[in-house]
Formats: C-alpha cells, sequence, structure tokens
C-alpha cells in the first residue's frame, strides 16, 4: 500500500478538491494547496490542519504556469511529493438555443482542464522519476468515456485528460511511479450546482473523496464510478449512434455560466 507524505493538490477550493484535502489530512502528512478562492482556500487549510496536518497554501490559477512551477518547486524541494492530484476544472456549455460555446470558452476551458493539468504533472515529473516512487492521479470525468452533447469542450478536455493518464501510466511504470485516472459522475459542488439538468446518481463530495482515496490507497490505476453509470457509458458506446444519442439527450441539460447567470 503506497504511503503518502507529502501532496500537492490542485483545485482545493472546489467540491471534491475541499473533501478530498480533508480526507487526505492526518498527522505526519503536509498538504500544498491550490486554489483561486481565497476565503474557501482558509477553510479548507483550517479543516485539514484541525485533522493534524501540515498545510502551505497558494492561491493561483492553475493557468499560471510560472507562479505553479515557483510554488511547487518550493514545496518539492523542502517536502518530496509522493502524491499529486490534478483536480483543477471548469465547466462550460452552449447556447441553450444553439450548436456553439461562447467565443473562445472552448479555448480556454481545455487550456485549463487539459493543457495546464498536462503542464503541472511535467513540474514534478523529473523529480519523481528521479526518485522513482510517487503517484499522479488525474482527476477526469464520466464525460470521457461518453461525451456529452451539453458539455462540448468539457468532454473533450476529459478525454484528453483520460488519454494522457493512461499513455502515462503506461510510460511512467518502468520509473516506479503510478498513475491514476479517476473518472467520476456527477459531484455535489459548485460546480455541479451549475449543471441544470438530470444528474443520475449524484454522490456528495465526501462520499466521492472516500472513494478516490480508497482507491489511491490501493494503488488502482483506475477510479471510475457510480458504477451503473460507468457501465451505461460504455454500453452506450457499443450502441448505434442514432440510438446511444437518443438515450444521452435524456440527460439533457443548461450549463449555467459562474456569475450565475
Amino acid at each position: 500500500m503506497p504511503q503518502f507524505h507529502s501532496i500537492v493538490l490542485t483545485g482545493a477550493t472546489g467540491g471534491i478538491g475541499r473533501a478530498l484535502a480533508i480526507a487526505l489530512a492526518t498527522e505526519g502528512r503536509h498538504l500544498l494547496l491550490m486554489g483561486r478562492d481565497a476565503g474557501r482556500m482558509e477553510s479548507v487549510a483550517e479543516a485539514v490542519r484541525n485533522r493534524g496536518a501540515a498545510v502551505t497554501c497558494a492561491l493561483c490559477s492553475v493557468t499560471d504556469r510560472k507562479a505553479m512551477a515557483t510554488h511547487i518547486a518550493a514545496f518539492d524541494a523542502a517536502h518530496p511529493v509522493d502524491l499529486l492530484i490534478v483536480n483543477a476544472g471548469v465547466t462550460v456549455g452552449p447556447d441553450p438555443d444553439g450548436a456553439r460555446e461562447p467565443e473562445g470558452a472552448a479555448t480556454a476551458l481545455i487550456d485549463t482542464n487539459l493543457s495546464s493539468a498536462i503542464d503541472v504533472v511535467e513540474m514534478l515529473l523529473d523529480p519523481m522519476i528521479t526518485r522513482r516512487r510517487g503517484r499522479i492521479a488525474l482527476v477526469s470525468s464520466l464525460a470521457a468515456l461518453r461525451p456529452h452533447g451539453d458539455l462540448l469542450s468539457y468532454s473533450a478536455s476529459k478525454a484528453g485528460l483520460r488519454a494522457y493518464g493512461v499513455a502515462l501510466g503506461s510510460r511512467l511504470r518502468r520509473f516506479g511511479v503510478g498513475v491514476t485516472v479517476i473518472s467520476p459522475g456527477f459531484v455535489t459542488s459548485p460546480m455541479s450546482a451549475r449543471h441544470d439538468g438530470p444528474k443520475p446518481m449524484e454522490m456528495s463530495a465526501d462520499q466521492a473523496a472516500r472513494r478516490i482515496v480508497a482507491g489511491l490507497r490501493a494503488g488502482r490505476s483506475r477510479i471510475a464510478f457510480p458504477l451503473p453509470i460507468v457501465l451505461l457509458s460504455r454500453i452506450a458506446n457499443l450502441l448505434p449512434p442514432s440510438l446511444s444519442d437518443r438515450i444521452e439527450r435524456t440527460f439533457a441539460a443548461r450549463i449555467r455560466p459562474e456569475d450565475g447567470g
């Protein structure tokens, strides 16, 4: 069973991120929490400290490569990282009456969910390979298994992240570094709250965090839940596209902008 003493977590101020930080907080661990919301960061940091873990906080966007690299390098020098969880992500949806997403939204989303995620991984690849230990966890989505018509660029970004994680795991195995690809379904969070539509088998962030932590402790390369939705997604990919699309449209939704408009 892997022993995690030094952990980097991006997207620590969101729903799953906060729950993961608290679930991983134990005596003797040091966590670098990275996120954008100062108020939420202070709240989650306090909760982590109350559980006995040491905390370093970094307020920055995952797209700020220079700031991310500075914080991660300093933390790794003081506390060699053995678990990186790349969790930061955003959603956007097309106009309810149209087929396209807002101008520039897809590029910005893919930069956050995919390009920046890969950059963060690469910031710790050399140190982990040199030490020949550690685990990298990438939070993808069940939308990567069966892309959703109301989550165009989000589905693309999460499918890309899943593919990158699978390939990276194959590459890093020879160097003693593990990779876990995490594909959750609907999890109660500020992001999920903006999803106006069916959210089958939605679970709390705490429930999701428990499943993820259990899988990481077991050294699993894939963590996907809930199982019925995982199976439905896989079956849908085996059906004729017209039938698969018909089933997918029963879950039609509107993704509200972050400002609540």
